[in-house]
């Protein structure tokens, strides 16, 4: 996309090959996440009465509303898509490379460079804002808060990032097993919950932060071959499985974590999850055909592709320009009324509304970085893939993996104070993070060019 096309030049050249109901998917759960965090955030000052700031979760003060997490917890829809878009651009690549020397380094640099450029500038934005907030000796409040809360969506890139790396090895088992190698995969993450609730071996939860989002991303490969032909099945399934668990098991309620919690749904993902993933994608195929007709119309997919060409910067930015109208609340001395309370749900429609003006605001300044950038015709020529590129193509996906991983633990407070964060087994503060998050998208990005073509 270049800078000079509009969203209606595209969507009047759409192909009518295009699943546009993915699109819509894609833009509809990202738009849902940040909803969801934009209602739950329940900011005050510390009742001791020294304008300490403090950031809870509307859920953890009213239980009874955890319910709707169970529709608003829609990320696995968004790894749903993922593998359905992974499917149909890695086999693309293999199209047009049946030597398959130079297929893995294409794909990775062709489908994290949208997700990476906003994200690094996210990460340098911020990162040299925590830099000068410490060297001028600024801090404290919501700037702590801020500096500390922002980096934490950063979690779902991680986790994206490893879906794009295991991407050729799952298609080439889904292609030779189809629902078995799906259903490995949930017999695996059943297994770690029985292995960590009924046995209590240590540590081995932390596994399903593979097994559940990968099987959510198999899900993906299944339609794009078009084998989700009952999902009325699969969302019953999955309905009923994650009631079930929640009802008899250790699990909670939530399908998002939960501040003091023992047991989280989320961190690590739970076989409850799992469940109430399928029962999301279920759900939302179900509806396939008659939302589908409905984006036939030119107004309405418009809308979709322009949403599309902002939706990562848009997420990325949305809990910073959150955090800004309750700094501006604060700095005008307005009274912060106690989360749930009835002043609290009369300021709430205000504080969205003012969150979203900020959130357009951050995206037009930084929406250039969501679109690829320009490839010349040099970088694209003729120069063949090296016998390393492969593999350097995955340490560097693996290095952006950790890092990303690693700054949505820590943050960007205390960049020289050595805090840090645990993670498997590593303590990892925000300068290695950040380190290696660069070091990882410059290996993809100079082996990607190396390539004779990108997707």
């Amino acid at each position: 996309m270049s800078a000079s096309v509009s969203a209606s030049e595209l969507a009047a050249a759409t192909p009518s090959t295009r699943d546009r109901y993915v699109d819509l998917l894609r833009v509809a759960s990202l738009g849902t996440v940040v909803l969801g965090h934009w209602l739950m955030a329940a900011v005050t000052t510390g009742g001791g009465g020294d304008g300490q700031v403090e950031v809870g979760n509307l859920l953890a003060v009213e239980p009874r509303l955890q319910i709707l997490t169970w529709a608003l917890q829609i990320m696995p829809v968004f790894f749903f898509v993922g593998g359905f878009s992974h499917a149909l651009s890695y086999r693309s690549l293999s199209r047009k490379h049946p030597d398959g020397g130079s297929v893995y380094p294409a794909f990775l640099r062709a489908r994290l460079q949208r997700l990476l450029r906003p994200t690094m500038v996210f990460i340098g934005v911020w990162g040299a804002a925590a830099v000068l907030l410490q060297l001028a000796g600024q801090g404290g409040g919501l700037l702590d808060v801020a500096l500390r809360l922002v980096a934490q969506p950063l979690w779902f890139i991680g986790i994206y990032l490893a879906m794009v790396a295991f991407t050729p090895p799952l298609l080439t088992l889904h292609e030779r097993y189809g629902w078995g190698a799906f259903g490995a995969l949930v017999a695996a993450a059943g297994a770690v919950d029985v292995l960590r609730f009924a046995l209590d071996v240590p540590f081995v939860e932390f596994l399903n932060f593979a097994f559940v989002w990968l099987a959510i991303h198999q899900l993906g490969f299944l339609r794009a071959d078009g084998r989700l032909t009952r999902p009325h099945l699969l969302a019953g399934a999955g309905l009923a499985g994650a009631a079930l668990l929640v009802a008899y098991g250790p699990y909670p309620l939530s399908m998002v974590g939960m501040p003091g919690e023992k047991v989280s749904n989320m961190a690590p993902p739970t076989f409850a999850l799992l469940c109430h993933g399928l029962w999301l994608v279920g759900a939302v195929e179900w509806l396939r055909g008659p939302v589908g007709r409905w984006l036939e119309r030119p107004k309405v997919w418009r809308a979709v592709v322009a949403a599309n060409g902002i939706s990562m910067t848009a997420f990325l930015w949305h809990l910073s320009a959150m955090l800004g109208v309750y700094g501006v609340l604060l700095a005008l001395g307005a009274d912060l009324p106690a989360p749930a309370s009835g002043a609290w749900w009369v300021q709430l429609p205000l504080r969205i509304a003012a969150a979203a003006v900020l959130t357009a605001v951050l995206v037009a300044a930084f929406r250039s970085f969501e679109r690829p950038a320009a490839r010349s015709s040099r970088a694209s020529g003729s120069r063949r893939s090296g016998a390393y590129s492969g593999p350097a193509a995955a340490l560097g996906a693996t290095l952006c993996l950790f890092g990303v991983l690693g700054l949505s633990m820590v943050g960007f407070g205390g960049l020289f104070d050595g805090r840090s964060a645990l993670l498997i087994a590593v303590q990892v503060t925000a300068p290695t993070a950040v380190a290696m998050t660069l070091a990882g998208w410059s290996l993809v990005e100079l082996i990607g060019r190396g390539e004779r073509s990108s997707a």
